[in-house]
């Protein structure tokens, strides 16, 4: 069975290539989908942690990203719960990413929230937009969302969670191991310091549990900085980044109009 929307993850990490993911905070506008899409964005990272967006407006722009060939992504409010998570998935998110991953049985219960039995507990329903709202046979409908259309996130952001990676990463049905940069930076006691040794040594054993693992390593949070990105994605072999968000790039490039401008004579 072919499900009528792809993967762009799977596509990107089975190339060797870098997934890019736009950032969407406060932007609810399907339009703004199009643009991350012309500008050669690979996927969404719609926030409901850090943002005021509704289940309905995250809905939205999961399915303009379908139809635009951008795969969308959710990432969820901490202990948001089953039934949070049941509803990101059947509103059309193609994954779920989850905050503040802590050790081995954090990731397993994100995992079964997560997958359709006998990976997890996730309930059944029928005419999702993950597949033009077309009705499956229920064994197609868990096939495809348990390999491919339910992409699991577990976000390491703290100390701890550094120490566990290897354990998170050996977890079934986790997908990608994504570093919180900022957060984990705080709990390290070098809140933004990405150049400091204690989180550069913390990517480096992340990425070794995840190539241990077979499993996709991400980094969110390390934007315009293209030196340590390089390192990132080509010496720790990263497949997924968040590379931008709407917010900042309305405040950077406002900031810049605003100071391209001739002074008044």
């Amino acid at each position: 069975m072919t499900s009528f929307y792809s993967n762009n993850l799977e596509i990107c990490v089975a190339s060797g290539q870098l997934c890019k993911s736009f950032g969407i905070k406060i932007s609810p506008n399907a339009q703004v989908v199009q643009i991350a899409r012309d500008a050669g964005f690979d996927s969404l990272f719609i926030d409901l942690e850090h943002a005021w967006l509704t289940l309905a407006e995250a809905s939205n722009l999961c399915n303009v990203g379908h139809l635009c060939g951008i795969t969308p992504f959710v990432r969820v409010p901490h202990q948001c719960g089953n039934g949070y998570v049941q509803r990101v998935l059947d509103g059309g998110a193609m994954g779920v990413i989850f905050p503040h991953i802590h050790n081995a049985a954090d990731a397993r219960a994100v995992v079964s929230i997560s997958k359709y039995p006998p990976l997890g507990c996730r309930s059944m329903t029928g005419q999702m937009p993950m597949f033009g709202m077309r009705a499956l046979a229920v064994d197609q409908t868990i096939d495809f969302c348990n390999k491919s259309g339910s992409t699991v996130f577990a976000m390491i952001e703290s100390k701890d969670a550094v120490e566990n990676a290897e354990e998170i990463a050996a977890v079934e049905g986790v997908d990608v191991v994504l570093v919180g940069s900022m957060d984990l930076t705080i709990d390290l006691g070098i809140g933004g310091k990405f150049d400091r040794p204690e989180y550069q040594s913390s990517l480096e054993k992340i990425s070794q549990a995840c190539h241990a693992h077979d499993k996709v390593f991400g980094v969110a949070g390390v934007y315009d900085n293209p030196e340590l990105q390089g390192w990132i994605i080509n010496g720790l072999g990263a497949r997924f980044m968040l590379v931008q968000q709407d917010s900042s790039l309305l405040s950077i490039g406002g900031a810049k109009a605003v100071k391209a401008l001739p002074s008044a004579t």
